[in-house]
């Protein structure tokens, strides 16, 4: 009764006042998006307008430029307002400034998910020449933010995905059906992981050495929270169990 009492007060003096509540926007979630092998450029706005805005998210998708694909039209000033960035990209080197974007995100201690070719997303191959000037890359990006250890992968056939002991109660595993999870295109070399990483799920293939294929790290002095997976080719967002594992997992680096 008296609780009741207070609130009516309060809302009294709300009106009188002319007093706003407003209720707390729902996170800012920035997806870069910028490969050409795996159709993210599709999938991810699919995910964004049906999986996201209904938890609800706010997103907003950058996409690469066809004209030139190192260049992401918005993403600085997108990134102003994000509280989680989400990356899909393969061997960019950005303006400068996209990068400094990304790294002023993760030391402020905001979190990042990377899926699939995250791994190698503005890392150049052995022997590649430096990018032109006022464009960067950030060849440690793996095994600095991930935590992981990319090298490449087997072949394309579909891997068994499998828990790590130990990962069952993990929060980002929660209603995830993990035998109804299928490693599409091809199983990363990600072995052996950093220290300080959280293996989830692991990848099998018939004659190959077992891999790591989703973890968690803590990046930085703030302890951004990171999530990556090796799965995010266009037939894992078929697949109910994988859109739920990524939701789980975006959910789990903003602290939801």
């Amino acid at each position: 009764m008296k609780r009741s009492f207070l609130l009516r007060t309060l809302l009294c003096f709300a009106f009188a006042f002319g007093w706003q509540v407003q209720a707390a926007e729902p996170p800012h979630i920035v997806i870069m998006i910028g490969e050409d092998e795996y159709h993210t450029w599709e999938t991810l706005p699919e995910f964004a307008a049906k999986d996201l805005k209904e938890v609800p998210y706010r997103v907003t998708v950058v996409q690469a430029d066809a004209a030139d694909k190192n260049q992401f039209p918005g993403f600085v000033e997108a990134m102003k307002g994000a509280d989680l960035l989400l990356i899909s990209v393969r061997r960019r080197t950005p303006p400068t400034e996209v990068i400094d974007a990304v790294r002023a995100h993760l030391n402020a201690g905001k979190p990042l998910v990377g899926i699939r070719t995250a791994s190698h997303c503005f890392a150049l191959r052995p022997k590649e020449p430096e990018p032109k000037a006022g464009l960067a890359i950030w060849q440690e990006f793996d095994h600095e933010v991930l935590g992981g250890n990319y090298t490449g992968h087997y072949g394309k056939d579909p891997a068994k995905i499998t828990l790590v002991p130990g990962a069952e109660a993990h929060a980002i595993l929660k209603g995830v059906t993990v035998s109804e999870l299928i490693g599409h295109g091809g199983l990363y070399k990600n072995t052996p992981l950093q220290e300080g990483t959280t293996p989830l799920l692991k990848g099998t293939l018939p004659g190959a050495e077992t891999e790591p294929v989703a973890w968690t790290h803590l990046y930085g002095e703030k302890k951004a929270r990171v999530f990556y997976t090796s799965m995010g080719h266009w037939d894992d967002f078929k697949l109910p169990a994988f859109r739920r594992f990524l939701l789980n997992g975006i959910a789990w680096a903003l602290e939801k």
